[in-house]
């Protein structure tokens, strides 16, 4: 331990800027730097990114591969608000039109329609009993 005499009140609280913790706040220290860093490296990016971005991507395109997964979130939160429910009429009726609209346009393109029915085979074991084994050839 410091030998470090923390300042306190007369009452035993501590003095005006000093908070007993002769340790620091580390994880306001490891803010700063994160902050500090990104702050100089999108200074840097501003000099020359294009084109450091350009000569990474030809020559190392394992680095640059690298650096976009590291870019996107491990993980994603994805929070349902209300859904239909939650929404007015209005906001039902635009999102129909929206899927209408989206389908016309769809149906333009060149999708190929197959119909057809189920046919039930009676040789077939129904799903989920377990079914048969098959022989052994």
């Amino acid at each position: 331990m410091s030998n470090q005499v923390i300042e306190r009140k007369p009452n035993g609280q501590f003095a005006k800027g000093s908070s007993g913790n002769l340790g620091g706040n580390a994880q306001r220290s490891r803010h700063a730097l994160n902050a500090d860093t990104i702050r100089e490296m999108h200074a840097a990016f501003r000099q020359g990114g294009r084109e450091a971005i350009d000569k990474v991507m030809r020559t190392q395109p394992a680095v640059f591969l690298k650096l976009l997964v590291l870019l996107v979130p491990r993980e994603m939160k994805m929070e349902r608000r209300g859904g239909v429910k939650g929404m007015t009429e209005e906001q039902i009726v635009d999102a129909i039109e929206a899927i209408e609209g989206f389908l016309a346009r769809r149906a333009g393109e060149t999708a190929k329609v197959v119909e057809g029915e189920a046919e039930v085979v009676p040789s077939l074991p129904a799903p989920g009993s377990g079914g048969t084994k098959m022989p052994k050839a």
